[in-house]
């Protein structure tokens, strides 16, 4: 029998910078549903990945002196990295730039068009560039771009549009017909106001820039972006190309999780390009709101965004992942603050569940050795916290499913607290002096395993890393016990079952001097980098030993890589005075298409070193701009021209 399916997305992000920790929010809660589905028996599909076209791209990559591949795949690369610090679990990883989806949106732009849904005309009106997107003047906010508050340009070019316009009835019934479409609520009567206010055909491409897609009919044209983006929700299942053959599948996806500032897209353009394709339209979108820093949303360009990577090396990745989702209900706005973190991390991680893991494990191994005793005395005490335990798993799920994730926790924490008063209740230290409770204190201990054995289950979506951890010390090897499914019976742990005390798996944090450290950290980031003379320490050379040098002019003719040497170029050049070969350790920054037909500056009189196989007779000139480096190019001037 096969099992159900369940596709879940994230926004493909756009690689401008680096990756913060509001990208890591909407993933690490995406992860948390998969690892959930998963262990209820669900077959996964969990997509996410990068939108990777458009104008700020091409801006950023001409800024570093690159292209924008070049650009995309450093950024993207970090993206990847984060992805796997943080734990996530996804399946697939769609970039816009991968062939196999240009292939498909080409073939959607063209059956669009050629179903009448894309037309060409004209566009003249307000842009915002770091957006990409158009507005009209009633929709700017204090004369500026609404989603962003920066400044928007007048723009006029032939472009194709798709008929938007012609489904705001059928949207406005979509929601009508299926309340649980948009979530949470508000975000959908902010959709229905906007497409009362009036629908304006889309610009789905643009002649102003290149990096994009090109429309097959019309080359000139590229695909504008959300078009191109919104589609790789299908594309990355196969739709209308050979990559892959599941759309039939997965699709519908059972939820779109996004930022609510992309819900207009999501909501009102990408169903209707599904209507106008004759598609199914995914079940849900849910968009969540924002991790806010002071008032003001996290955001590369007002740069008040927080570094996962060094979150995550010092407090430990499970304690981040737990607190994006237990600090903030999802689809409200949230603060980040370190005091919250921290304090959430001594309250919930180190003293309730750390201290109760810890308690549990050290008494048994005090009172009982190896194994606890088989021998059993239950009181009506032991009730309360045995129905809690049972009835955890059905509320923690109620909640999933309808990612609610913060209340999904807190139910678990429910559990783990009231463990923790059972201890104070019972007290197992004044049982253990009298030899005739020794049934009564091995049944104290082994309910308290068991409660952190499902604890630990009901955490695993959350916190994959400390799960494991809690298992080991309870001494559960058999896989069985850590399904989701054993959660809702309370009893499976062995009668003998073998605890023992290992590392606290949540330190307890000093608040006030890890503010202090992290305060200090701020500074020193924020304080200019004072500049050392590079000439520091180095010996002088007088005129004559410079003159020694010769410096000429060589035009490059011939560049490759170097076999088994990431780093090297093997260049071909005519000095003037005949051919010469140069290795130079700058293929990080150069393609050889970038360096041949160019002049360049070599120093022609070093002597010859073999560097991986290839003798090197020189080097060229370049210069070193902080983590970039730019050859030196003198184009137009004699191969062989000394330089002086």
């Amino acid at each position: 029998m096969s099992k159900p399916t369940f596709y879940i997305t994230t926004p493909i992000y756009y690689p401008s910078g680096k990756a913060h920790i509001g990208h890591g929010y909407t993933t690490v809660a995406c992860d948390a549903v998969s690892r959930y589905k998963r262990m209820c028996g669900y077959d996964v599909l969990f997509l996410t990945g990068t939108d990777e076209h458009g104008q700020k791209i091409e801006l950023k990559a001409a800024e570093a002196g690159v292209t924008p591949k070049q650009y995309v795949d450093e950024v993207v690369a970090g993206f990847k990295d984060l992805w796997q610090l943080l734990n996530i679990s996804y399946d697939r990883f769609i970039r816009t730039t991968d062939d196999y989806h240009e292939q498909s949106v080409q073939r959607i732009f063209e059956e669009l068009y050629n179903k009448g849904e894309i037309y060409l005309g004209k566009y003249e009106g307000l842009y915002c560039t770091p957006c990409e997107a158009f507005w009209t003047e009633s929709q700017l906010v204090d004369g500026k771009c609404p989603d962003c508050g920066r400044e928007v340009k007048p723009a006029s070019e032939e472009a194709y549009f798709f008929r938007l316009s012609k489904y705001a009835d059928k949207l406005l019934a979509l929601y009508e017909d299926n309340p649980e479409f948009i979530q949470p609520e508000s975000r959908k009567n902010e959709m229905i106001s906007f497409i009362k206010s009036g629908l304006n055909d889309l610009c789905v491409s643009r002649t102003s820039f290149k990096w994009g897609i090109p429309v097959t009919f019309d080359p000139k044209h590229v695909v504008y972006v959300w078009l191109d983006a919104l589609t790789n929700y299908i594309t990355a299942l196969g739709f209308k190309n050979d990559k892959y053959d599941d759309y039939d599948k997965y699709w519908p996806a059972d939820v779109h999780f996004i930022g609510k500032e992309i819900v207009r897209f999501h909501t009102i353009i990408w169903p209707a390009i599904l209507m106008a394709l004759d598609l199914p339209l995914p079940k849900r979108v849910y968009g969540h709101g924002w991790l806010l820093i002071g008032d003001s949303k996290m955001s590369k360009s007002k740069g008040n965004v927080v570094d996962p990577v060094i979150l995550c090396d010092r407090y430990g990745v499970d304690a981040i992942r737990y607190f994006l989702l237990r600090e903030i209900p999802f689809g409200s706005d949230g603060n980040f603050t370190n005091e919250a973190l921290i304090s959430r991390i001594n309250s919930d991680l180190a003293n309730d569940l750390g201290n109760l893991v810890s308690r549990t494990t050290a008494m048994s191994q005090k009172y009982f050795g190896d194994n606890l005793p088989d021998i059993r005395e239950a009181e009506p005490i032991d009730d309360e916290l045995i129905n809690l335990a049972v009835s955890v798993k059905k509320t923690v799920e109620e909640n999933l499913d309808n990612f609610q994730f913060s209340n999904a926790l807190a139910e678990i924490w429910k559990l783990i607290s009231r463990s923790n008063k059972y201890i104070d209740e019972t007290m197992p230290w004044v049982l253990a002096k009298d030899e005739s409770k020794k049934a009564r204190l091995a049944t104290v201990i082994y309910n308290l395993a068991e409660c952190l054995r499902i604890a630990a289950v009901l955490i695993t979506p959350f916190m994959p890393v400390t799960s494991p951890k809690i298992f080991e010390q309870l001494g559960v090897g058999d896989e069985s016990l850590k399904t989701w499914e054993s959660a809702g019976t309370f009893g499976l742990l062995p009668t003998n079952a073998a605890l023992k005390k290992g590392e606290t798996i949540f330190p307890r944090i000093d608040l006030a001097k890890e503010l202090e450290y992290l305060e200090e950290e701020k500074n020193k980031a924020a304080a200019p980098e004072a500049k050392k003379d590079p000439l520091e320490g180095i010996a002088q050379i007088g005129i004559d030993d410079f003159a020694k040098v010769e410096l000429r002019v060589a035009k490059v003719t011939a560049c490759e890589p170097i076999p088994k040497a990431k780093k090297l170029l093997k260049l071909t050049l005519d000095d003037g005075y005949g051919t010469r070969t140069v290795a130079s350790g700058i293929a990080k920054w150069y393609k050889p298409e970038d360096l041949i037909g160019h002049s360049v500056i070599v120093v022609a009189n070093l002597k010859p070193a073999v560097l991986c196989g290839v003798e090197s007779q020189g080097m060229i000139l370049a210069a070193d701009c902080g983590e970039d480096v730019k050859v030196v190019f003198v184009d137009g001037m004699t191969p062989g021209s000394k330089v002086r």
